[in-house]
């Protein structure tokens, strides 16, 4: 126990942090009374207030109004006095279906991820795509005509991961030329990285005898040019979805004051810019992919200014060693912290089984059993 913090002060600050969120209004030492049926005197409270005010666990906006939490508020009440509380068996039902509604389609479940988790926590979701844990690792190639003079390249990577690019022939090829094309370069190339296959490139610029005709030559580029482009969007690629939800919470709702109106709107116009660019979150998505459990930055903990009014609430997902992302809840300070740990820690259990039971059934051997 933090010094100071006896019991009673302890179960007041839980009270004071529950009733804010619910309420989004200060609190006030009569409403706690009256609301709680707490059994001393509104005077009590107050002093009790004032106490964790000068620990730094509460504030105020002005002298005659109620209490609000602070960041070390927050903090406190996520570490020791939330309730450990998981969704119902009815929504995880519920959710479950949703996903299995779209069984092995991995953009999907990432789409469907980033919308159930804003509709579940009532905020804005923020949804990497699983990466290899070391590199895109590349599996299979092939070659389909779509036209005399235009074919389309289906790219299959480790990780369930599949990139599609038409580009146009340099003559008519049969069906059967491009299959024995696409055959050779999946099994010249099978489980390289992006720097084996450029690796691969370069050597065949320095023999005397190339091995590769210039149709397959065309094909390499295109493969290279996919790889490299994965590589690069992959650094910075973060789906996000629920901003009507997290614009709907009263933070974000001007009130009649005029500068309560701009501070809403300014609000708003951060809120668009950290979900549009992803700013402010890039540096926590390497923190969260080497940690275990759900990971909570609240308000002033972050490091970016710009995401200092906002928590966030972020879990790894995937399978370990092999493709792993990271999803998570962004929205004010102001959270119902329980529901949104609850709800990402969920969330991601299930993308984590969802990807090992397409990464199983992709690595498997033709001759193992069960295949």
């Amino acid at each position: 126990m933090s010094a100071g913090l006896t019991e009673r002060r302890q179960s007041i600050l839980k009270l004071v942090i529950q009733e804010f969120v619910e309420s989004a209004t200060p609190v006030a030492s009569e409403t706690l009374v009256r609301k709680y049926r707490l059994n001393v005197s509104p005077a009590t409270v107050r002093n009790e207030l004032a106490a964790l005010e000068d620990l730094g666990y509460l504030t105020h906006m002005h002298t005659s109004a109620g209490r609000l939490p602070t960041d070390a508020g927050y903090r406190f009440f996520v570490e020791n006095l939330m309730e450990r509380t998981s969704l119902s068996l009815p929504e995880q039902r519920m959710i479950r279906h949703q996903f299995y509604q779209v069984r092995g389609e991995l953009d999907q479940w990432i789409q469907l991820a980033g919308a159930v988790l804003a509709r579940t926590a009532q905020n804005a979701s923020v949804v990497t795509p699983p990466r290899t844990a070391e590199r895109l690792r590349f599996r299979h190639l092939e070659l389909i005509a779509i036209h005399e003079t235009v074919a389309l390249a289906v790219l299959v990577f480790h990780g369930g991961i599949v990139r599609q690019q038409t580009f146009s022939l340099d003559a008519v090829r049969s069906p059967d030329d491009l299959r024995r094309c696409a055959a050779r370069l999946s099994d010249l190339l099978a489980d390289l990285t992006l720097s084996g296959v450029e690796e691969l490139v370069a050597r065949e610029d320095q023999q005397a005898q190339p091995c590769f005709g210039d149709f397959e030559r065309s094909v390499l580029e295109i493969i290279v040019r996919s790889m490299q482009t994965f590589e690069e969007q992959a650094q910075e690629q973060i789906y996000s979805d629920g901003l009507i939800e997290m614009l709907s919470q009263p933070e974000f709702i001007p009130a009649l004051a005029r500068e309560d109106a701009e501070r809403s709107v300014e609000r708003m116009r951060r809120a668009l810019e950290i979900l549009k660019s992803g700013r402010g979150l890039g540096p926590l998505i390497p923190q969260a992919l080497a940690s275990n459990g759900v990971q909570v930055i609240i308000g002033g903990e972050n490091s970016d200014d710009e995401m200092r009014e906002y928590s966030v609430v972020l879990a790894r997902y995937g399978v370990d060693r092999a493709v792993v992302g990271v999803l998570g809840i962004i929205g004010p300070t102001r959270m119902a912290y329980p529901r949104s740990i609850s709800t990402v820690r969920y969330i991601s259990s299930l993308m984590s089984d969802l990807l090992a039971e397409l990464y199983n059934a992709e690595n498997r051997a033709p001759d193992s059993p069960g295949a």
